[in-house]
């Protein structure tokens, strides 16, 4: 442990820093919501997701300007942008899949707020492991790259291809489908409550359902978010600043902009461009690093270009721009049905 979070570009001091203010604001955040369980404004959430991206903003610029390079962040300010961009635009990709859940659950909308909440803070404790493991794989075994550009590589065919289907449907895992079958559960909501009583006996509600289906869906969305991010920085104290501010404005970009992810029919196609661009860049990592026997005889692939950190920001967010603006653009005159059809699958 000490010694990937050691050469890390934060000290051990800064790491805890981190984690408790974290922790702080989440608590704060659940204790107001947990006091008052509503459906936000628009004005609300506007400003509390104005706050967040001006303080990732703030992060990825003192980063920039005051933050030492290092073996693991050659560029910690670009490289914290590229992370955070990246994570964000895959937690929109996310979105659909909540407002799928949310539905389908027939959650009240003044108790989603509450719902996305609890379901970001396990998300957050699960990724963080998944970084954990992610660094100690990498500080140990270079071949990883191998694995994770190959992984992503599939990720981004995959969703590509799924873009072009017009089906959209949400299937439970198996975890949520023996909970609900092992334990007996209310058929109405009781509040913000995760256990009730009734007639004596302790039951789940279906908010619990709820809430471990967001998180364990999130985990599913971390098997390519984690090894993504990894594509653009080593240092895990970077991948899990970036994975924070996106996980921190996901609840307010939920109400905020639900209605407009239905026009963002070729987010896919973006996203596959992204994976698929970091997992050759991974690939080319790897070469450079390469120890493997039956690849050039374990020695570095020298002649393999590497992609410089500027290059990959670049495509990040012209990848982005353009997909959002070529989405909007062309849906602008489609009815819903045809919106419908063709967001296509999500990510499951």
């Amino acid at each position: 442990m000490e010694s990937f979070l050691g050469d890390s570009v934060a000290s051990p001091l800064i790491w805890v820093i981190t984690i408790v203010v974290t922790v702080g604001v989440l608590l704060v955040d659940l204790l107001i919501i947990g006091r008052r369980p509503h459906e936000p404004s628009m004005k609300e959430v506007s400003r509390h997701l104005i706050f967040f991206v001006s303080l990732a903003v703030l992060f990825g610029l003192a980063l920039w300007f005051f933050a030492e390079p290092h073996e693991l962040s050659p560029n910690p300010g670009p490289e914290f942008f590229a992370g955070w961009l990246t994570e964000y635009s895959l937690s929109v990709d996310n979105l659909f899949i909540f407002l799928i859940i949310m539905s389908k659950f027939q959650v009240p909308r003044q108790y989603q707020q509450t719902a996305l909440m609890i379901g970001i803070v396990l998300a957050l404790i699960m990724r963080a492991i998944f970084i954990l493991v992610g660094a100690a794989a990498i500080n140990e075994f270079s071949w990883v790259f191998y694995v994770f550009g190959a992984f992503l590589i599939f990720t981004a065919f995959k969703l590509a291809k799924e873009g072009a289907e017009d089906e959209d449907e949400y299937e439970e895992n198996k975890l949520i489908k023996w909970v609900e079958k092992r334990f007996p559960a209310t058929k109405e909501y009781h509040g913000t409550k995760l256990i009730t009583k009734e007639n004596g006996k302790r039951l789940i509600t279906p908010m619990f359902i709820v809430i471990l289906t967001l998180g364990t869906t999130d985990l599913l969305f971390a098997l390519d978010s984690i090894p993504a991010i990894y594509g653009l920085t080593r240092d895990p104290y970077l991948v899990f600043t970036a994975n924070i501010f996106a996980l921190m404005g996901l609840r307010q970009l939920y109400f905020l902009i639900g209605g407009l992810l239905e026009r963002l029919i070729f987010l896919s196609y973006g996203l596959a461009v992204l994976l698929g661009f970091i997992g050759v860049k991974l690939v080319l990592h790897a070469m450079h690093e390469n120890e493997l026997p039956f690849i050039n005889g374990g020695e570095d692939i020298s002649w393999a270009p590497e992609i410089p950190i500027w290059l990959s920001l670049a495509v990040i967010v012209g990848t982005l721009a353009i997909t959002t603006v070529v989405s909007l653009i062309v849906s602008r005159g489609r009815s819903k049905q045809e919106l419908d059809a063709s967001t296509g699958p999500r990510r499951d």
